[in-house]
């Protein structure tokens, strides 16, 4: 509500046919030093969940290119920082400004053609790549890494200015990072230039992409809220296939691996992908037993095939999330992964998939033993989706159980599936901070 001058203000434009609006480059309302709330997931714990908060004003920067972003991140440093990102972004620059396609990464005689004769497994079998254009492919990598990979470290905030603040083509790194949090943002098109093929043995093999918009690895106390994560501008729908399998250019969206922990994930959308979170990267990687504590709540998955998400060891709290399955994917996998040791405990989640999807469908376990889950809404009806997952997968696959062994404490207020399902539609994502 505008009240006072604001409102005469208001009333003058509607008199001359004038529209107010933000300018460019500002904001509403100040979000940069907004800290987690105390119940707000397992990023509350412990103290909490800060960011760049307490950072002084020599360390608030308002970046508009790829080097101001560089300049702020500060090669990763743990001094308090707040990164405001104004307008677009493009990590797939040079030092001048000037934008970088693969070509310019390619080096030391790599091309795709060659690499294709070079290693198709008609003529090479199961062989792992090696030689002259493996080499190059991994120094034409290393090229785009160094541009597009940008580390984060603790104690700092990164948040969108306006609602249109798009980061495209970066991934961002958060190793062993305390204290993050990442706001108001549109992540899109991680695109890897050099995907590598991965021969297999039983098979025919893959491709292999390098990059997540996000990646926490062995990170503490992050919040990501109201961010928008996509492949927007290069879908791999649209990719060329080679060996009879998709070119991929995209890994994740969001991967919470190597030992993290405290995590908080809310009112994200998560569009149009293929591998959307994996919490947990390994069923080896038993140093992970008590960590890779996350929430996730009021997020949008739309469009996504599967990992939304896939969890192993962690104990994972998925309340009034909202996923919607449209009719035209058709290679659709799963929604929520139960793998080794995973105690996922699911509330109140509304699932749409118009005519092509099964309740059963949205479940997949590999060693999983248990899901907890209550007012699941598919298709606009509650459903009991751990009974109907055991009595689909009766005699093929070992049956869950309900008793995760634990029950999330700390959350905020939990609502209905079908309120949920209405609120995250309006909400989530990157501008819709109210």
């Amino acid at each position: 509500m505008r009240t006072g001058r604001g409102l005469q203000l208001a009333v003058l434009a509607g008199m001359l046919g004038l529209a107010l609006s933000t300018p460019a480059g500002a904001e509403a309302r100040d979000i940069s030093r907004d800290n987690l709330a105390p119940n707000d997931g397992w990023a509350a714990a412990d103290g909490g969940t800060t960011g760049g908060s307490t950072a002084g004003d020599a360390h608030v920067f308002t970046v508009r290119n790829r080097s101001e972003l560089v300049r702020a991140l500060d090669g990763g440093s743990a001094t308090p920082k707040i990164i405001r990102i104004a307008g677009t972004i493009d990590a797939n620059t040079g030092d001048d400004g000037e934008k970088l396609g693969c070509d310019d990464y390619a080096t030391d005689g790599y091309d795709l053609r060659k690499y294709l004769a070079a290693y198709d497994p008609r003529t090479s079998g199961s062989a792992k790549p090696s030689g002259p254009q493996e080499e190059a492919r991994q120094a034409s990598a290393a090229r785009q890494a160094e541009r597009i990979e940008l580390a984060v470290g603790s104690n700092t905030t990164i948040v969108g200015l306006g609602d249109r603040a798009v980061l495209k083509g970066a991934s961002l790194q958060l190793r062993g990072a305390d204290n993050v949090i990442i706001r108001n943002l549109d992540l899109r098109d991680a695109y890897d230039c050099f995907p590598v093929w991965q021969p297999n043995t039983g098979g025919l093999g893959d491709w292999k992409t390098a990059y997540d918009n996000i990646w926490l690895r062995g990170a503490t106390h992050v919040w990501i809220d109201h961010v928008t994560l996509s492949d927007k501008g290069h879908p791999d729908e649209d990719e060329p296939t080679y060996f009879a399998r998709n070119y991929l250019r995209h890994d994740g969206l969001l991967d919470i691996t190597n030992g993290s922990d405290l995590v908080t994930v809310s009112w994200s959308r998560f569009a149009d992908h293929d591998k959307a979170i994996l919490i947990g990267n390994g069923d080896t990687a038993t140093g992970d037993r008590g960590k890779l504590r996350v929430t996730l709540h009021h997020n949008e998955f739309e469009g996504v095939v599967q990992r939304a998400p896939r969890v192993r060891f962690g104990q994972v709290h998925v309340y009034n999330n909202r996923y919607v399955v449209p009719q035209d994917v058709h290679d659709y996998r799963y929604s929520l992964g139960v793998s080794t040791e995973s105690a996922v405990y699911a509330e109140n989640n509304a699932f749409t998939t118009p005519g092509h999807i099964e309740v059963a469908d949205l479940v997949k376990s590999w060693n999983g033993t248990a899901l907890h889950q209550t007012g699941t809404l598919f298709n606009g009806y509650p459903v009991d989706l751990l009974a109907i997952y055991n009595a689909y997968n009766s005699g093929s696959e070992r049956d869950l159980t309900a008793d995760v062994g634990w029950t999330p404490t700390l959350h905020g207020q939990i609502d209905s599936a079908r309120q949920a399902d209405r609120e995250v539609a309006r909400g989530a994502g990157a501008g819709r901070i109210r």
